[in-house]
């Protein structure tokens, strides 16, 4: 089956055409700039590029180039869009009514609208590229919405509500949610299907390292925490991010600063976390660099986030009573060696202990712990797309 899948920004659109039956990508592709001048790149599976500047005021034109990309252009790698079974939507908040991916249906697309006070800069955008796949595609092509959140459906009240006054959860639904629950399902998946352990219930840590951050405990499968909170704003400090911090920090510089709710919410998004510590940037090879050079600020970005990390494995495996494995996935997940070095070290009293040459590998999937280490540490390198086509697989093959 020929699953199209979608990840839809504001002025974004991400696909991928995958065909599920060994998981073989036959292209992918970005537009970029939409609502102005509009472009889109496209890279078939034999490597051939397209790439143009066409004018897309809305999705719905992305859509249309996309789909001439994939029959027209010299990168075409089917006939017809008609080939296509069936269009799998990333959907970051599904809220506490979706712990699980569904077909899109009026209603569906109704109720991720309504969720769009949890995540304002995404949900918007995902009712929009759905509704322009409804528009260029028709409704006979079946669409399936997949959740960032469902994942982490299976936290317990005591992981997932926040000791404020209970009538906020009740009112506005005010909880834990976490996010990047796609990726966590996918690692999780190829964790367990890794390790080598006893058959019993595994624990396992996930930490999806990249310019956002979070991490996942998962037991039997299933999620106990995650890092992530109500928003992506939660956790432990990212490029751009501050992760948890003091609320009272907000009023305190609101009240210096004589700064408004929005500007806060600026500062806290895209004016923390490596690139406010360091004031260098939010790209961890930037600011590794710099520290190295001699930049004090830069080297305590790098010390503060490998020290949270590094918390937050602690707290889960005390969460869980123990942990069997551990993976580290994203692109930094994946592909800073010294990371993963510096965060087992300190892992020492679980009996951790990695292969510094397996751990030199980068963005490949390896186990990188010795035989001997009592927790397994493998690189696993995401695959979202691939679990968003499998999902929408399972959904239509109902």
């Amino acid at each position: 089956m020929k699953v199209f899948v979608v990840n839809a920004g504001s002025s974004s659109l991400k696909y991928q055409l995958i065909e599920t039956d060994d998981g073989s990508v036959l292209a992918k592709g970005l537009c970029e700039r939409i609502g102005l001048s509009g472009a889109i790149t496209h890279k078939a599976a034999n490597g051939t590029v397209y790439e143009a500047e066409t004018p897309m005021p809305t999705h719905s034109e992305a859509f249309e180039a996309v789909v001439y990309a994939l029959t027209k252009s010299e990168a075409k790698v089917i006939d017809s869009y008609d080939e296509i079974s069936a269009i799998g939507h990333r959907v970051v908040q599904g809220g506490e009514k979706y712990n699980q991916s569904c077909l899109i249906t009026d209603d569906v697309i109704k109720v991720v609208e309504e969720l769009s006070d949890l995540a304002p800069l995404h949900n918007p955008a995902n009712v929009l590229g759905i509704k322009a796949c409804i528009k260029i595609f028709g409704k006979d092509i079946p669409q399936v919405a997949v959740f960032d959140t469902s994942f982490h459906q299976t936290m317990e009240p005591k992981a997932y509500i926040y000791p404020i006054p209970y009538e906020y959860f009740e009112k506005y639904g005010v909880r834990r949610y976490g996010a990047h629950g796609t990726s966590h399902k996918y690692v999780c998946e190829r964790l367990t299907a890794l390790v080598n352990k006893p058959e019993k219930a595994l624990k396992l840590i996930t930490c999806h390292l990249g310019n956002g951050c979070s991490i996942t405990a998962i037991n039997d499968g299933k999620c106990v925490d995650t890092s992530m909170g109500f928003t992506p704003l939660d956790g432990f400090m990212m490029g751009t991010r501050t992760g948890t911090l003091d609320p009272s920090i907000l009023t305190y510089i609101a009240e210096k600063e004589n700064l408004g709710f929005d500007e806060i919410n600026k500062i806290l998004n895209k004016k923390s976390g490596v690139l406010g510590v360091s004031g260098i940037s939010s790209d961890n090879r930037d600011v590794i660099e710099a520290g190295n050079n001699g930049n004090e600020r830069a080297k305590l970005a790098v010390d503060m986030q490998r020290y949270q990390i590094i918390k937050f494995i602690g707290s889960y495996v005390a969460a869980m009573n123990g942990v069997d494995a551990i993976a580290f996935t994203g692109g930094i997940g994946e592909n800073d060696k010294a990371l993963r070095e510096a965060v087992c070290e300190n892992l020492g009293y679980l009996g951790v202990n990695i292969d510094p040459e397996k751990n030199s590998q980068r963005g490949k999937e390896i186990k990188i712990s010795t035989d001997d280490s009592k927790v397994d540490i493998y690189v696993i390198p995401t695959n979202e797309e691939l679990a968003i086509a499998r999902d929408t697989f399972k959904i239509v093959s109902k």
